[in-house]
């Protein structure tokens, strides 16, 4: 459970942080990595997307930092719906997985910069400098990689098979590794039962799993500890 689902504070002309996860030491880590820096301080902490959205709007935030996987939204849509209220808000997301998943998925739902967690304590203050003078942030690696693909003029190759989902449908992939039943998908993601068995459908032809127990499996194994750490 949250302490304060919104953590508020006033200060002089400091660039104002929100914070969304669903951990809170993670919150508290980079709140205390942010306020002790002279011109940024956390205005708000939030662990779920209504939150988030509800601080976007009352606390006026100059940079959102949104997590990948929260316990019943995802990172990815957060961001869509933020830059859907706010599209002049930068929203630099960060995730456990590999950036070869997320990074350009986060990038084309508006995102301007996406971190890996095992670096964000090392490299979450320069990702909020260059998102707040309208800059792109990625890993050097990353920034290499969408180059290429820009040059080539062609479509990446795919390097993994969740590269073939859509992000409705990772997201479905996502809540099926943490072990959720259709009807608790289709809660969580407000569709119906039947529209979530489409999605499993399509998740099983895509990445060439025979029946549902192989999806399970597969999506376990790919999940793994990521929402726990």
């Amino acid at each position: 459970m949250v302490r304060k689902k919104l953590q508020t504070k006033t200060g002089g002309d400091k660039r104002k942080v929100l914070i969304v996860d669903d951990h809170p030491i993670v919150r508290d880590g980079l709140a205390s990595l942010i306020n002790h820096e002279n011109d940024l301080e956390v205005c708000g902490q939030a662990e779920e997307a209504p939150e988030a959205l509800k601080a976007v709007s009352e606390l006026k935030p100059d940079v959102a930092i949104v997590d990948i996987s929260l316990k019943s939204s995802d990172g990815i849509e957060l961001t869509k719906s933020i830059k859907a209220r706010a599209p002049r808000l930068p929203v630099i997301v960060f995730s456990i997985h590999e950036e070869s998943t997320y990074a350009e998925r986060a990038l084309r739902a508006g995102a301007q910069g996406y971190l890996m967690k095992e670096v964000v304590s090392e490299k979450i203050i320069a990702a909020i400098r260059t998102v707040l003078t309208g800059e792109i942030y990625v890993s050097n690696t990353m920034a290499k990689r969408l180059l290429r693909k820009l040059a080539s003029g062609k479509a990446a190759t795919l390097s993994a098979p969740m590269d073939s989902l859509s992000d409705r449908e990772l997201e479905v992939f996502r809540l099926i590794g943490r072990g959720y039943k259709v009807s608790k998908i289709a809660q969580c993601l407000h569709l119906s039962t039947k529209t979530v068995e489409t999605y499993r459908a399509r998740i099983k032809g895509k990445i060439s799993l025979a029946d549902a127990d192989e999806l399970l499996q597969y999506a376990i194994k790919w999940v793994g500890s990521s929402d726990k750490a």
